[in-house]
C-alpha cells in the first residue's frame, strides 16, 4: 500500500506528459517555413547564424546574437515562434 501511494504522489507531482520533451516540434513538413524565413527572422533579431539545422523536429539555430555571444535558438517550423534561446559557454568547446 505504501508503494502504491509513493506511486501515486510521484505520478501527481510529475503527469505523464512531463516525461515528454516540451520542445519538440511535432509539425508536417507541408506545414514548415523555408529556411530562408528562418535566415531572416535570425538576421532581424541581429544573430550571425553559423548553421541552420533541424532537431527534434524543430528548426536550430547556431550562431551569435548581437553581443557576439554564441547561441543555440530552438524555432518552431511552421510559426517561427523563438521556443528556446540558449547561451553556450565559450569553455564547451
Amino acid at each position: 500500500m505504501k508503494k502504491t501511494m509513493t506511486i501515486l504522489g510521484f505520478l501527481a507531482v510529475f503527469p505523464a506528459g512531463a516525461a515528454l520533451a516540451d520542445d519538440d516540434c511535432f509539425v508536417p513538413m507541408a506545414d514548415w517555413q523555408p529556411r530562408d524565413a528562418v535566415a531572416r527572422l535570425a538576421q532581424e533579431q541581429g544573430w550571425t547564424v553559423r548553421r541552420i539545422k533541424i532537431d527534434d523536429g524543430c528548426y536550430e539555430i547556431d550562431g551569435r546574437d548581437a553581443m557576439g555571444r554564441r547561441i543555440e535558438v530552438t524555432v518552431h517550423p511552421a510559426t517561427l515562434e523563438v521556443i528556446e534561446v540558449e547561451y553556450e559557454d565559450e569553455d564547451d568547446e
